[in-house]
């Protein structure tokens, strides 16, 4: 899966030094020009339904269980890679220098139906609730917020910007150029 951008949170990372790092999968799911996103009614940002991979999980597998967990859809094909964003941090653990987490973005297709969302107790604690929203509106959201400079509670919307920015510029924009 071909590398969209690397992002270093926090200044003074020592990227040389004892990694912790997990996966993540993330969907990326189009209809009639709009995307569904999980809508954080805490923080009122928009991201891509999706999480952590478990050990012993494939991609696959995890991308499935995840964006039906959070947004009550059930994948019906995972169409293809759209790519990957690397992201670095300071670690929780101490015994860490950097925490390293690998974000897979795959275009995906939905069944019709939604089934009742499974949120783990943070994201009912943020207000995770499913949305059709057009990618201009969800980029406006974003980038205010993340002007605001709300950094600890949305550390992940730097990302969620890049990859919608992607989106609009090699899925979006292709297929509104040839109707």
């Amino acid at each position: 899966m071909k590398l969209l951008t690397e992002i270093y949170r926090d200044a003074g990372l020592n990227k040389e030094g004892k990694a912790i790092t997990r996966n993540a999968v993330r969907g990326i799911i189009i209809e009639q020009q709009k995307l569904l996103m999980i809508f954080s009614e805490k923080n009122g940002d928009y991201k891509f339904p999706g999480g952590g991979v478990d050990r012993g999980e494939s991609f696959e597998r995890a991308l499935i269980r995840e964006v039906r967990e959070e947004s009550g859809a059930e994948i019906e094909k995972i169409e293809t890679g759209f790519g990957k964003v690397v992201e670095h941090s300071i670690p929780i653990e101490k015994e860490y220098a950097v925490f390293t987490m690998t974000s897979h973005y795959y275009i995906c297709r939905i069944g019709k139906q939604f089934v009742e969302q499974q949120l783990d107790e943070y994201e009912e604690n943020l207000g995770f609730t499913p949305c059709w929203i057009s990618i201009d509106e969800a980029l406006r959201v974003n980038r205010a917020l993340l002007r605001k400079n709300s950094r600890e509670i949305l550390r992940w919307t730097p990302r969620e910007i890049f990859v919608l920015e992607q989106i609009k510029t090699e899925l979006i924009g292709k297929s509104s150029s040839r109707k």
